[in-house]
């Protein structure tokens, strides 16, 4: 598999933070086809920012499709394929965070799934790389944006 992170990660622009790093450890992934990295370490300004604990998680799963879906075959008399199965790839943060002074943190989960159409791996590797690059291009374009976001419910 070549889901695999080098550590540091640069972190994404957000309000309240000078250049955001984080040190990652290998950890045991929940799955057999995952990867799991935790937060070890911090760099750069992150006021209030906490590592990674049992009870304070601070991890990276990246994931892929348990069993890899082939394009089926084409049906004979309508010349077309039925219905393409997709590979899901999934990228998943878990972060404790505090909801209420005095209380035990909570699990904060962040989901990115990509669903790629069997065959398209291989018939458009290009295409399916272009949409990868769009989607990470946008991401960090809009980090501290989406930051602002989920804190303030504004879009």
């Amino acid at each position: 598999m070549t889901l695999v992170v080098t550590t540091p990660v640069t972190g994404g622009a957000q309000t309240g933070f000078t250049t955001p790093g984080y040190t990652l450890l290998t950890d045991v992934a929940p799955v057999v086809y995952g990867r799991q990295y935790a937060v070890s370490a911090l760099t750069g300004t992150q006021a209030g920012v906490r590592v990674h604990a049992v009870s304070d998680p601070f991890t990276s799963t990246l994931t892929r499709a348990p069993v890899l879906k082939p394009l089926p075959p084409i049906n004979p008399v309508t010349l077309r394929y039925g219905n393409i199965p997709k590979n899901t790839t999934q990228v998943l943060i878990r972060k404790g965070v505090l909801c209420a002074a005095n209380q035990n943190p909570e699990v904060m989960t962040c989901r990115l799934y990509i669903d790629t159409p069997a065959g398209a791996d291989s018939f458009d590797a290009p295409n399916c790389r272009a949409a990868l690059a769009l989607l990470i291009g946008v991401l960090t374009q809009i980090s501290a944006g989406l930051g602002d976001t989920v804190v303030t419910g504004v879009p």
